[in-house]
């Protein structure tokens, strides 16, 4: 599905062809450690990962009881904010996992405490996965989205919002093609909530501004990962926050899906795993 706008698309081509390649590093280690002795204070513009949810995946790359989670987390976050700009995002990909037949809060309990370490909790974004996958459990249906948390360090955070704009759609045409007259003011919600609209600021628009709720299918293909996520995800949030030549850092990389999506779209780009075999996998793929 396209997400941006043709004029975005053509501005963002020129000033690629502007810059040099981008940049790519890879490191081997904890983000906790890897962070300050590699990467300079301020000089990252947007953080995209998906670190391990709790212990989920245990017997692939370890993993945290999510009793410990946010007491796991709490450094890292401290290390990231420091290397982070002071017009930049972090976006989390993160999901509560089932325990003893009910939700963990360790997520909840994350943001709360990322808040009182000083991050903002700007938004929250919903990935739709389309093609989950069916299954059958005792108390619940099977899981179908994902968090995707925006926290930032200012109030004054880059946002390219026109960079994702999608099209208004054929409902337009019928629509606005005869205006009433409330339809040419801000005519109030007639239940009284407060809400308002006004018809007439959409004639002539062909792009609109999207929800915060992301309709992307998973990966299907095996990317050496077992939880890689599409290359669309991270380019959404990429073309969002960011411009060509900025610096992108994956803390938790895994497979390099944010690497490569920061790499097609001219920004530079940072990806740090504990295992070595992820810095490989990484390795191939850019070169790919």
């Amino acid at each position: 599905m396209t997400t941006h706008t043709a004029a975005a698309d053509i501005t963002e081509t020129k000033q690629l062809a502007a810059l040099s390649p981008p940049q790519i590093k890879i490191f081997h280690g904890d983000c906790q450690s890897v962070t300050p002795r590699s990467i300079d204070a301020g000089s990252i513009d947007l953080i995209v990962t998906s670190p391990p949810y709790a212990d989920q995946r245990r017997s692939n790359y370890g993993g945290i009881h999510p009793d410990k989670y946010v007491e796991w987390f709490l450094p890292r976050a401290e290390v990231l904010r420091a290397a982070l700009s002071p017009t930049g995002s972090f976006i989390l990909n993160i999901k509560e996992k089932v325990v003893d037949g009910e939700r963990h809060t360790y997520v909840l309990d994350l943001i709360q405490a990322l808040r009182e370490q000083g991050w903002r909790w700007v938004d929250e974004y919903c990935w739709h996965k389309k093609n989950s996958y069916p299954g059958k459990w005792p108390n619940r249906f099977r899981d179908s989205w994902e968090r995707l948390l925006h926290f930032a360090v200012s109030k004054n955070f880059k946002m390219r919002q026109e960079s994702v704009m999608v099209p208004t759609g054929d409902w337009k045409n019928a629509r606005l093609r005869n205006l009433s007259a409330t339809d040419q003011v801000r005519d109030l919600s007639k239940a009284g909530n407060g809400f308002g609209k006004r018809i007439a600021n959409w004639v002539g628009r062909e792009y609109a501004y999207p929800t915060n709720v992301l309709h992307m299918s998973t990966e299907c293909g095996y990317k050496g990962h077992p939880a890689a996520f599409p290359v669309a995800l991270p380019q959404w949030f990429i073309r969002l926050f960011t411009d060509p030549g900025d610096w992108v850092l994956d803390p938790f990389a895994g497979s390099g899906t944010t690497l490569v999506a920061a790499s097609q779209l001219g920004r530079n780009s940072i990806g740090i795993d504990t295992l070595e075999e992820y810095c490989d996998l990484m390795r191939e793929r850019i070169v790919e």
